[in-house]
């Protein structure tokens, strides 16, 4: 018996797209079913962040005509991540492998069909990673390929172009759980599980309706997020350049004496005023640094639910 597939899909605000995606997913897992590379028993589950406009309602109306479609609607917005890893635990008690993806169809659903051939073939993670990036903007490319590079130097594995498009299987959600920090950053979590990976790629098209949820300003605040969530590098640049800046003003100290009994001193109020910014600047950035880890510590130490499920629709009955 093949098996149990369940796909998350985390929705925010997207009433424009719901319908669009369900009918082409549950197109996707008639020809899934009839090749017969997934059980009969396999859901799509769309996971409501908090959404304030019809997002959930619209889920309850796919259920009630498809009781392939199931749902969980979560108490308020708790962020992407969040959103992805309620659906992925979710899934988790009824599914064997969980596949999980943006709700705009901007990943392209026809990658599901290698997801599943590398899963077959042995693998508990298979990652969907863009082929090419020519329909974003030189801007978009830039920034978001940066990332990645940065990501990797601060010490953080990161699957190179992939976002959150990815096949997990039961154990490897599993063990995802063990898992416990508040901060998620799930790009870099998920490489750290060890278990046997594959790569799958895909060109990813232009959203079906709707707005992108992710402006550059959140965008940023993604990125750092992940940087400081994954890795303590930052603090130990931090180190090394008030090191290195103490080690400069040394060398200045010996110069200025030198100057001095050469007779040569020169008072320059401009290298003053531009020492006392510099040195100002970046012991800003440094108590910044600083003072975004206490941030995380501090929420870590709490202990907070990171989300909390308000509704579940899920047929479990077996299907005939």
């Amino acid at each position: 018996m093949k098996e149990i597939l369940y796909i998350v899909l985390p929705c925010y605000e997207e009433e424009e797209v719901l319908h669009e995606t369900a009918f082409q997913l549950l197109k996707k897992y008639d020809e899934l079913i009839m090749e017969e590379s997934i059980n009969n028993e396999s859901k799509i589950l769309f996971v409501n962040d908090g959404s304030k406009d019809k997002t959930w309602e619209i889920i309850l109306e796919l259920h009630n005509k498809d009781k392939r479609i199931s749902g969980i609607s979560l108490s308020r917005n708790r962020g992407h991540q969040n959103a992805v890893l309620a659906g992925m635990l979710e899934a988790k008690k009824y599914a064997d492998i969980v596949i999980t993806m943006d709700v705009d169809l901007q990943d392209d659903i026809n990658a599901i069909n290698k997801m599943l051939q590398r899963y077959y073939e042995g693998n508990d993670i298979v990652y969907g990673v863009r082929s090419k990036r020519e329909k974003d903007t030189f801007f978009k490319k830039f920034t978001a390929e940066s990332f990645y590079k940065i990501m990797n130097i601060m010490g953080g594995e990161l699957v190179f172009n992939h976002a959150d498009y990815r096949l997990m299987s039961k154990r490897a959600i599993e063990c995802l759980e063990k898992f416990s920090e508040v901060n998620l950053f799930l790009r870099g979590i998920v490489p750290m599980i060890g278990f046997k990976s594959d790569i799958v790629y895909y060109e990813r098209q232009e959203r079906f309706a709707g707005r992108s949820k992710y402006p550059l300003k959140k965008m940023i605040s993604f990125a750092i997020e992940g940087i400081t969530s994954l890795s303590v590098k930052p603090i130990r640049l931090i180190s090394t350049l008030g090191l290195s800046i103490f080690l400069i003003s040394i060398v200045m100290l010996i110069y200025s004496l030198i100057r001095y009994f050469m007779g040569k001193t020169i008072i320059g109020w401009s290298s003053l005023i531009i020492s006392i910014w510099a040195i100002g600047g970046l012991i800003l950035l440094a108590l910044g640094v600083i003072g975004e880890y206490i941030g995380k510590i501090y929420l870590e130490t709490k202990h907070r639910p990171r989300y909390i499920i308000k509704e579940i629709i899920n047929d479990v009955e077996r299907n005939e």
